[in-house]
């Protein structure tokens, strides 16, 4: 696109702050690039910065017409507005084709002074301070934190499990565990009734942390580990005899690791986490009860 406008200027400009500051520097143009040259960096002028928010405007309205401003202080290019050729990792930084920072020792000052107690701004994203400099910082210490929600909750139920060859196409049965100590066998005492198993063959307990543990009696198998009573986890298998049963509590309610997530990852093993909650170490679900 031809230019629109041209630009002649040679001026020499100052600002005079309220607090007694004063930046000065000038002004530069010989056709469709403008060349701005502060002589000093005020803190007072970093607090009135405008932000890249404020800037993306101007850089598209300057493109336009095919202008180009550069702004420069004491320690080289600060940026670029308007007709310029930003690469993709500036356009990352500063969403805008238009609009081009210059190298991090002459825009530091500006984001460290921009950012001001009284809402002054910056020439960086919020999002990321130093942008080109992302995630270089490693020992970085975070709180555990929980999804866990009120005891009981997340409707934990187990749900029969049918292989291709059996599954007739209709929603699965299920069992919801709505007690605080749930037996699964073949006895008229059981509240799970299952033919082919022991009278009572495992209970489903829920424990003081909130925990659903299977308890054996009989012979059961299934994703966890061999102790005689294991903690359940979503997606937990256990099989006693020809049945096999699936647990399922809503993630939100579901303990896991780090408390509210699912057991898993780490190489499968998990090392004790102190829950903050209750002061207990909390172990993988392989692991059974402590």
């Amino acid at each position: 696109m031809a230019p629109r406008f041209r630009v002649d200027a040679d001026l020499e400009f100052s600002l005079m702050e309220p607090s007694g500051g004063k930046t000065s520097g000038t002004m530069q143009a010989a056709g469709t690039e403008v060349k701005v040259t502060l002589n000093s960096m005020d803190p007072a002028l970093g607090q009135r910065m405008p932000s890249l928010q404020q800037l993306r405007p101007l850089a598209k309205t300057l493109a336009e017409q095919g202008l180009t401003v550069l702004v420069e202080g004491p320690q080289g290019l600060i940026a670029s507005l308007g007709a310029v050729r930003a690469g993709r990792a500036q356009r990352l930084m500063t969403r805008s084709p238009h609009i081009r920072l210059g190298n991090l020792r002459t825009v530091a000052p500006w984001a460290r002074r921009g950012r001001s107690k009284e809402g002054g701004m910056t020439l960086l994203p919020p999002e990321t301070p130093l942008p080109l400099l992302p995630t270089v910082k490693r020992r970085i210490v975070r709180r555990v934190t929980t999804t866990h929600h009120t005891r009981g909750s997340g409707r934990p139920r187990l749900i029969f499990v049918q292989d291709s060859a059996t599954w007739d196409g209709q929603v699965p049965r299920e069992f919801n565990l709505t007690g605080e100590r749930m037996s699964i066998g073949s006895g008229p005492s059981a509240d799970l009734q299952l033919a082919g198993l022991e009278p009572i063959h495992a209970e489903i307990v829920h424990n003081e942390r909130d925990e659903y543990v299977v308890v054996r009696h009989g012979e059961v198998t299934g994703s966890f580990g061999p102790a005689d009573s294991s903690v359940l986890r979503t997606g937990a298998r256990i099989q006693m005899g020809k049945w096999c049963l699936a647990y399922f509590r809503e993630e939100f309610a579901d303990h896991g690791r780090p408390f509210g997530g699912r057991s898993g990852g780490e190489f499968a093993y998990q090392k004790p986490q102190l829950d903050p909650r209750t002061g207990l170490l909390e172990r993988d679900g392989s692991s059974g009860v402590s």
